[in-house]
């Protein structure tokens, strides 16, 4: 292509380089082309085959079993390899904390292994140095710490579950006896683990007390498959539905799914537990129910009501968010429910490693008692409370050392900066919350001068430092005495997973928890501030991810920032609107945020999401958005009373989508109630409105008994809106991401958007989620409009898109009633570099400037499905093509297949009275069919719109 074919600004990233950052780059690009000697591995030259490997087929793809994780437990994965390069990322189903799906973070993993902003070379201050310069500094300051026991170490991870790290942890204490190890986590529980299994398929009632647990839970892939097996009529003659009670202050994934939802206050959440405990029998009245929280008396009297009708088939849960009292509150309900046994399974410890509290190590820096301070991951100096200032501990640390995957806040403190391995390019391991246990292995040789965590902390223990690999295999050789290790790590590395692995679970937990205010009969400022970690970037640690930087979040479709969170009713009172600019000032610290007005918030809670405002961070999040962090204290960690709001006349531009592709004003999201259901299946999804077949100008057996038939139905019932469908399509379809401004203008590219309707009274909504890729129309009004024929069907019912015939007239755009087609209107590939080319599928084209383009069934699936088939000629078996929108979609809410083949799920599924076509009353016949939103209300709570 030539480089002067598009005009300038085609490609809009044009901003200019700063001299910092181009000094940044430059050395980046020394290290990588003049010091070689910093890698540990010896340089191999590439050449070409003299004999082939068997096991190589160049152009096949080789799948991987391996394990990420999500507040350090293990998450099963398989990750798609072509020649030695990882491409897609999909859920191991062998293993039971995925069950084959995947989260949003999982997918986007990949993106991160190939983000040129990573460390790229060993730092030490504002120089490139090398390992071996750091391991002499170490050894000098590790001998001096040899003669006090190691009194002035100390050692500050994240939340892990590795087996071998925990053991290397325990060996540097055997070591050095006066060293000590502590664990910060800015969006886990700050006190002693006591996690459970849950099984949401066995639970009849369920009751969520500030807990999205089919979202932001370790096990949320797991709780979400087995909630939506519960939401499902199976049997019409018996039929049977799980009912979900959620009490939260800001909506989530798992309050938009329930059948009844109160929008409560974080703090009021320990008098709703304490009162749900009294009305069932668990604990004795001692005072009467708050007047502030009588509005909510029928919710809670019909949530005490249904538990004690289920004992034994209930579920009571808690959110991370809330302080020990109230988890032990839910403890002592479950316990008389007799739930534990039954429904929830108590974790099965075999050993607690002891840690300090981040507070105490803070305090042990700034007394000067820290010589040698080893930070493993994290962002101490940006997510730590406030109050704490760590940066300014960090000043008193002889020497400190952080071992992360970015530069950040907290490594631009520090003496050394040594670059971390993501996780598919190191070996180790890591458990989930029932036990089982996972090796994380490589798929790609290390991109840079990457340093493991087990190599980081071997360099305290040992000389020479082993590798990865080695630590890894011999720390399971030693666990298992078998003649036969080599066959189970094998078969470990086959499976995913140890067999029989989960009374070997390691917790590790911090010693003292930072508790949160008790209740107080009188609040003078009754607005809370609530922090909560954002549903994308978390807190702060995908902040230079694109791909969830862009993601719509679920409720406000706000995308490359955060927005402090009130209710309609707090913004009329204090008369603020979407976008105006408050001052935000919680016990003497202020903070400037823009307001978004958010239904379903908690009336007296103004919500922020944790993770922007990075001051230090890669190219792509630098600078979005605002930081929550600057009012979190070590008191008031997840919420606190006495905010108070000002408006400043100041207004911001958010880039959200909630506007953008609407059909407001039809009947697309449909939804009713089991009882109505049961009096008239066909009622909720009327489904007798389509026109005739003969009502058309189409021939209407054009697309009949001809082979195959791609079709795809959408189960709203199961679908929870956590939007994994849309990061997966765009992992899968090479879409890129086009930035805020982009967004703005309403250019977004996802291929499959989740849209999320409110009904009922501002203080007592219903939510649903519909996911809308394209409809695959059989009478598609796309075809007809385009001049040139880009846009075509072909026999077996897709829609198709010849990219090298679109000229960009955008007409099939201005006629799809569904607007699900994306134009490409800049040159968003040009300016990628090496190492971000390698996150394309080979088997999607990579689309280029001017051209239209939109969901495809996974076309590339079905080909791939296809030749299998006719090698071993047979037909395609159902289930064999699987989208990747279907393959990650932890709740099976989507579902594929030839409709044609009236045996097919799908076909079934079409055949359910509960089917509807998006606006069908247009006889665009979509392949794309819906199955209505089914709701389990108890009738006894009165006013509530259903």
């Amino acid at each position: 292509m030539n480089g002067d074919e598009f005009a300038p600004g085609a490609a809009h990233w044009s901003d200019d380089l700063s001299r910092r950052e181009f000094l940044r780059l430059a050395g980046a690009s020394l290290a990588l082309a003049g010091l070689g000697a910093c890698t540990k591995q010896p340089i191999e030259k590439i050449v070409p085959y003299v004999k082939q490997s068997e096991e190589i087929i160049p152009g096949r793809p080789l799948h991987f079993a391996t394990a990420t994780t999500f507040n350090g437990s293990a998450q099963g994965i398989i990750v798609t390899s072509r020649e030695g390069r990882p491409i897609k990322i999909e859920g191991n189903p062998n293993h039971p904390a995925s069950l084959g799906a995947t989260t949003i973070w999982a997918q986007a993993d990949l993106l991160d292994l190939y983000d040129p902003d990573r460390v790229q070379a060993v730092m030490r201050g504002e120089n490139i140095s090398t390992w071996n310069d750091f391991l002499g500094e170490v050894g000098l300051a590790l001998a001096a710490q040899q003669r006090g026991g190691g009194a002035g170490l100390r050692i500050l991870t994240g939340t892990f579950t590795s087996p071998t790290l925990a053991a290397q942890l325990k060996a540097i204490s055997e070591k050095f006896p006066n060293a000590k190890w502590c664990e910060w986590n800015p969006i886990g529980r700050q006190f002693p683990a006591d996690e459970a299994v849950y099984d949401f398929g066995k639970a009849k009632i369920i009751v969520a007390l500030d807990s999205d647990f089919l979202f932001m839970h370790p096990m949320a892939p797991r709780h979400a498959r087995d909630f939506a097996s519960t939401r499902r009529i199976l049997d019409p003659a018996n039929p049977s539905m799980s009912r979900l009670y959620v009490a939260e202050p800001t909506p989530t994934v798992s309050g938009s799914n329930a059948d009844h939802r109160i929008a409560v206050a974080a703090r009021d959440i320990r008098a709703i537990a304490e009162e749900i405990a009294v009305r069932i029998g668990a604990l004795p009245r001692s005072m009467r129910l708050p007047n502030q929280l009588a509005q909510f008396e029928s919710w809670i009297q019909a949530a005490g009501n249904d538990l004690a009708a289920n004992r034994g088939a209930s579920i009571v849960i808690a959110g991370e968010g809330q302080p020990s009292e109230v988890h032990d509150l839910v403890s002592k309900i479950d316990n008389h429910l007799e739930n534990f046994g039954s429904t929830i399974t108590p974790r099965q410890v075999a050993e607690i490693i002891p840690a300090d509290s981040l507070g105490q190590l803070v305090e042990e820096m700034k007394n000067g008692a820290v010589d040698l301070l080893v930070i493993v991951g994290g962002n101490p100096v940006y997510t730590a409370p406030v109050d704490f200032d760590f940066a300014g501990a960090l000043k008193k640390v002889k020497l400190s050392m952080h071992h992360t995957l970015y530069e950040n806040e907290t490594s631009r403190r520090c003496h050394w900066l040594i670059p971390a391995s993501h996780s598919l390019e190191s070996w180790s391991d890591a458990c989930a919350i029932d036990g089982s246990t996972s090796i994380v292995q490589p798929l790609i040789e290390p991109l840079y001068a990457n340093i493991s965590a087990h190599e980081m902390l071997g360099a305290l223990l040992e000389r020479p430092v082993r590798s990865a690999y080695e630590i890894v295999r011999e720390h399971w050789q030693t666990r298992n005495s078998s003649p036969h290790f080599e066959n189970d790590w094998r078969r470990a590395l086959s499976d995913g997973v140890f067999a029989q692995s989960g009374a070997e679970l390691i917790s590790l937990a911090v010693s003292k928890p930072i508790e949160i205010e008790n209740r107080k009969s009188k609040i003078e400022n009754p607005v809370e501030i609530v922090f909560r970690p954002d549903p994308s970037i978390l807190d702060g640690r995908y902040a230079n991810n694109g791909w969830l930087q862009e993601l719509p979040r679920p409720f406000t479709k706000l995308t490359w920032e955060n927005a402090a969170l009130v209710s309609p009713t707090l913004a009329e009172r204090e008369k603020i609107d979407n976008g105006d600019v408050v001052e935000l000032t919680f016990r003497g610290r202020k903070l400037e945020a823009p307001v978004w007005i958010q239904p379903g918030q908690a009336e007296n809670s103004v919500t922020l999401h944790l993770g922007y405002g990075r001051t230090e961070v890669g190219r792509v999040g630098k600078g979005a958005g605002f930081n929550a962090y600057k009012l979190r204290t070590s008191d008031a960690l997840w919420f606190g009373d006495g905010l108070t709001i000002r408006k400043i006349g100041r207004k911001h531009l958010f880039a959200s989508t909630q506007q953008h592709h609407t059909m407001e004003g039809r009947d697309l999201a449909r939804a009713g109630t089991l009882a109505d259901f049961l009096a008239d299946p066909k009622r909720i999804a009327k489904s007798g409105e389509k026109p005739a077949r003969d009502e058309t100008l189409y021939n209407p057996d054009e697309y009949e008994n001809r082979g195959y038939g791609w079709g795809m139905v959408v189960d709203l019932g199961a679908c929870i809106g956590c939007s994994a469908c849309t990061i997966a399509c765009q992992a899968e379809n090479n879409i890129p991401v086009v930035g805020k401004t982009q967004v703005a203008r309403g250019r977004e590219m996802h291929w499959i958007r989740v849209d999320t309707y409110f009904s009922g009274k501002t203080d007592d909504l219903s939510f649903a989620h519909q996911p809308v890729p394209c409809m695959h129309c059989e009478h598609a009004p796309c075809e007809l409009v385009c001049p040139v024929g880009a846009t075509v069907h072909d026999a077996e019912g897709l829609n198709l898109q010849v990219y090298n015939r679109c000229i960009g007239t955008r007409y099939c755009s201005n006629n799809c009633p569904y607007k699900v087609r994306r134009f490409n209107f800049l040159e968003l590939n040009a300016g990628l570099s090496a190492t971000e080319k390698l996150v394309k599928n080979p088997e999607v084209t990579v689309r280029s400037r001017g051209v239209m383009e939109k969901c495809t069934y996974c076309i590339q699936r079905i080909n791939a499905a296809r030749v299998s088939a006719e090698l071993e000629n047979r037909s395609i078996r159902d289930g064999e093509v699987v989208p990747a929108c279907v393959q990650v979609c932890p709740t099976e809410a989507i579902v594929f297949g030839n409709i044609r083949d009236p045996n097919s799920r799908v076909s079934k599924l079409k055949r359910s009275p509960l089917n509807y076509s998006m606006l069908a009353e247009l006889n665009t016949r979509p392949r794309t069919t819906y199955l209505a939103k089914l709701r389990n209300p108890n009738i006894t709570i009165m006013n509530r719109d259903t």
